[in-house]
């Protein structure tokens, strides 16, 4: 029988007639307007994901409870039992659930797929995502690749959960080429040169899938890439357009067209540089000319004003002693900007006022050991990450994870070191990037 028959019906027998088909309507849109308060109360009231009053052990499905309104108006819970009184309206309760799925941990959704087709159906559709960014829900996942594969692997914050991606559909050149990869929205990027040239491979976390293109307007790599948001910015580089030296270009990912948008040229021509977000302003720190000679300045870019502004002598030459260095390691946490050094394997942070570097002490990697390269130096929300392939990674030794929340005034930092359920050897490390969807 269908639910508006079964509402007939027991109107019916109530003798009631249209006023109480009126009032059964009037009830069940004030249970879904009092559910609708009481998740956004939720939202309020819970830590800053949302998921700590929905934890796995406490979260029941919407389809499982049945909306009871006591005579004081306020909205209960109870175990769903066929009864002439429960009434529901299963557009509405969608809506709902939605709501209360959006707040459950990102890395629990791979389980929806099991519970049935409507629940696959909502997680592909993105409309989850959709409802988190609104709400301001950020869960950060770590992405990393190793060299010579085509794998990649996701990581929660703490390590503790690890998901193998569908494998990236690329040919061999790909594989064993220079790439770099950057975030946006719910797409993890990866330029490379195939064997038709530079191209970009991007992962769609809401398909699950990986699919080629958008092309960058001026295909790169060696660049330095930053995320804003939900766009990606990318600057400098070298590639064909260039004769294979350094570029002054800019561009940004827009992850809701799947497009790149032209940005105003940089002052200097520049290539193997790194990037960041300081100030709401996009940095584009050190590098090489296309004559091969070291940047140690630095160039803003605003966004509101849409112009670049070069700061002279940023970079400290430290780096410049070690053979081949890897592109400046750096990360923005709180607004503050830090650095690995990795000729002394030292943090430091930046201090805007001075304009000068302080150190805070070494950092528990080697980075030195191979010049800074397969070395991952990242922001992870509030706290710094550091990722290094094991030093005996032939023999079948797992990376070195740590992490630390910074603090400028402090003379050293505490580091801690995370496991991890990967239990693979750990090759060198070529691409690793942080997602907060």
């Amino acid at each position: 029988m269908s639910r508006e028959k079964e509402m007939e019906g027991t109107a019916a027998e109530g003798g009631g007639g249209e006023e109480s088909r009126g009032l059964c309507r009037d009830e069940c849109n004030n249970n879904v307007l009092s559910c609708k308060k009481w998740v956004f109360a939720s939202n309020n009231a819970g830590e800053k994901l949302g998921n700590q009053s929905l934890s796995r052990r406490e979260f029941k499905y919407p389809r499982q409870l049945g909306l009871e309104v006591d005579g004081s108006g306020s909205l209960g819970t109870v175990p769903r039992k066929p009864q002439d009184a429960d009434y529901t309206i299963p557009p509405l309760l969608d809506e709902v659930e939605a709501l209360i799925l959006a707040r459950v941990p990102r890395s629990e959704y791979r389980k929806f797929c099991t519970i049935n087709k409507r629940f696959f159906a909502l997680l592909k559709s993105g409309e989850l995502y959709k409802i988190r960014a609104e709400l301001g829900i950020k869960e950060p996942s770590v992405f990393v690749s190793q060299y010579g594969e085509n794998t990649w692997w996701e990581f929660d914050r703490k390590f503790r959960f690890c998901r193998k991606l569908p494998i990236l559909p690329s040919d061999s050149c790909f594989t064993s080429s220079d790439r770099e990869s950057l975030c946006a929205g719910t797409h993890l990027l990866v330029s490379g040169r195939e064997i038709e040239g530079v191209v970009v491979w991007r992962y769609d976390m809401e398909a699950n899938q990986w699919g080629k293109g958008p092309s960058m307007i001026s295909p790169r790599c060696m660049f330095a890439s930053a995320t804003c948001g939900s766009y990606a910015y990318v600057a400098g580089g070298m590639g064909l357009a260039s004769d294979w030296k350094a570029m002054d270009s800019a561009e940004r990912y827009n992850p809701g067209t799947k497009s790149w948008e032209p940005l105003p040229n940089m002052e200097r021509e520049r290539r193997s540089c790194s990037g960041c977000f300081l100030d709401n302003k996009f940095y584009v720190i050190g590098g090489k000319d296309r004559q091969g000679s070291d940047l140690f300045c630095a160039e803003a870019f605003d966004i509101e004003k849409q112009t670049w502004e070069l700061i002279p002598d940023m970079l400290e030459a430290d780096w410049t002693t070690l053979r081949n260095p890897s592109p400046p390691l750096i990360a923005v946490v709180a607004n503050q900007l830090y650095s690995l050094e990795t000729s002394t394997n030292e943090l430091k942070v930046y201090l805007k006022q001075s304009k000068a570097w302080k150190k805070l002490g070494v950092v528990p990697v080697r980075a030195d050991a191979t010049s800074g390269w397969g070395v991952a130096f990242k922001s992870l929300r509030d706290e710094l990450l550091v990722i290094q392939s094991s030093l005996d990674a032939y023999a079948g030794g797992p990376a070195l994870i740590y992490t630390c929340r910074p603090d400028p005034t402090a003379d050293e930092l505490q580091w801690q070191a995370l496991e991890h359920g990967h239990s693979r050897p750990t090759r060198f490390i070529v691409n690793c990037s942080v997602m907060a969807a």
